[in-house]
């Protein structure tokens, strides 16, 4: 039996959110993307936009580079009226609703993201990731914990997309 790295894990993990998230995504139409239960509740266009725009500006940011959102102008393909630094975080339900995108742009950014995510995580040599990177919080986050975070943070908000999904009109 061979070997099995870390960073071989994170990419397999990274791999299962995009698996999940072109599933999530399968077939919906704009509206069906953007439905909220309950009128209120995070869309499955934000949730994917967010965790993607997460996993993007913490890659980078990681990797020492620019967000795709910017160098490939996704942000401009959007079109959302947030910063162009927005990721999300601390939405209120005015900004959730700002959020409105078909499934093949979704899709596209995420895929791009992804592909970003295994570049830099092929990279990788197992040995960075006990490396601090971030000694505002107690304890210290390394660039381990980072990435999990990120992948946990995927995991859970398209779970969530696949929750409202089950709970569309019709499904």
């Amino acid at each position: 039996m061979s070997e099995i790295s870390a960073t071989h894990v994170l990419l397999d993990g990274f791999d299962r959110v995009r698996q999940a998230v072109a599933g999530v995504l399968e077939d919906l139409s704009t509206d069906q993307l953007s439905h909220r239960v309950g009128g209120s509740a995070n869309s499955i266009a934000w949730l994917v936009w967010h965790l993607t725009r997460v996993q993007d500006d913490h890659v980078a940011d990681l990797a020492g580079t620019d967000q795709v959102w910017v160098t490939d102008d996704w942000a401009g393909r959007f079109g959302l009226s947030l910063p162009v630094e927005d990721t999300g975080y601390g939405h209120d339900s005015e900004e959730v609703a700002a959020v409105v995108a078909p499934a093949g742009l979704l899709l596209g950014y995420h895929q791009a993201v992804h592909e970003r995510t295994r570049s830099y995580l092929r990279e990788l040599k197992d040995s960075e990731l006990p490396e601090v990177i971030d000694e505002s919080w107690d304890p210290p986050v390394t660039r381990a914990v980072r990435l999990v975070s990120v992948l946990e943070d995927d995991l859970q908000h398209v779970g969530q997309a696949a929750f409202v999904r089950g709970l569309l009109p019709g499904s």
